[in-house]
């Protein structure tokens, strides 16, 4: 009878335990065919004007009260009677936050596009805020690339810089009309580097033969587990001359009056020091930059989103987490 009860025990909580997986499994398939349904690319377009309008008319009921605020939005409504749509500059502002393999390019890209259909050249600008250490060289030059488009159709382009823009990012910051940075960002770090470990000792004392078999004299440099050679580090230092040799092309291309000399040796500078060495035109923060240029200007912040899948999300923050170890 004991052992009937127990049997009776454990196949309840067995049943309610299969049904409990199907319910959660049911609504996982839910919620995909969901997201399926949902587009995956979504542009977002924020008009900056009104937060700050938002922002004031809350602080200004906390200390004058609603009578003060009632009177403001009346001025406003008037004066919005008065003005003509578009009459107004425009400034369109995105957001590159960077990473080891600079993955926010693709969105950058979906932006200015969209920008570019609407802006008035030498009438309308945009800002760009760059935060950003650098990673692999192809691609910071797409990212880089993808704001000269805006330079050769003749929109006044700023990259502001709040913490940094070192490497790749000061690649990207290079292509603007103007560089404004806040007073303690890092700033420069025009240079290349390359880190290679090598495991074939490692492997030798284990008695573990690696081959490696290439077809071309320079396929292969350096390896991770083959034996290197004088002759591959020579050929592996000169590929890393070559490529600081083009960043410094970019760089003067767009700013020709940096003494590079001076300044690309991979060396890193503080905002305050930086506009010193010309690496920057001005010391503000891109919250004040905005805040002024919305009292003379429409400013539009523009963000592409596209849902990633979760493979690939896992990579990019594996991938970052991997840099902030090495950089640490």
């Amino acid at each position: 009878m004991e052992f009937l009860t127990d049997y009776g025990l454990f196949l309840t909580k067995t049943i309610t335990l299969v049904v409990a997986i199907m319910i959660v499994a049911a609504t996982l398939v839910v919620l995909a065919s969901r997201d399926r349904s949902r587009s995956r690319e979504q542009l977002l377009v924020t008009r900056i004007n009104d937060r700050y309008r938002r922002m004031e008319r809350t602080l200004r009921h906390a200390l004058l009260g609603r009578k003060a605020v009632l009177a403001d939005q009346k001025k406003e409504k008037r004066a919005r009677k008065r003005a003509k749509p578009g009459e107004l500059p425009r400034v369109f502002v995105m957001r590159f936050l960077g990473d080891l393999r600079a993955s926010r390019t693709e969105s950058l890209r979906e932006e200015i596009s969209a920008v570019l259909t609407m802006a008035r050249p030498e009438q309308d600008r945009v800002v760009v805020c760059v935060e950003s250490g650098g990673g692999l060289v192809h691609g910071y030059g797409l990212a880089a690339s993808q704001l000269a488009r805006l330079r050769e159709r003749k929109i006044h382009l700023t990259v502001t810089v709040d913490k940094v823009a070192a490497s790749g990012g000061y690649l990207m910051a290079a292509v603007a009309d103007r560089i404004v940075a806040a007073p303690f960002a890092i700033v420069g770090s025009i240079g290349v580097v390359a880190q290679i470990p090598n495991f074939n000792r490692l492997l030798r004392r284990h008695d573990v033969d690696f081959e490696l078999l290439t077809a071309g004299q320079y396929k292969r440099t350096l390896t991770v587990f083959g034996e290197n050679t004088d002759e591959g580090r020579r050929k592996f230092q000169q590929d890393l001359e070559a490529t600081h040799t083009l960043f410094k092309d970019y760089v003067r291309r767009y700013r020709p009056s940096l003494d590079l000399d001076k300044v690309a040796t991979g060396e890193h500078w503080y905002g305050e020091q930086a506009l010193s060495l010309n690496l920057v035109d001005e010391l503000v923060t891109s919250d004040d930059l905005l805040m002024k240029l919305s009292q003379d200007a429409d400013v539009f912040e523009v963000d592409f989103r596209k849902k990633q899948p979760m493979g690939k999300r896992l990579t990019i923050a594996l991938e970052n987490a991997v840099e902030r170890v090495l950089r640490g």
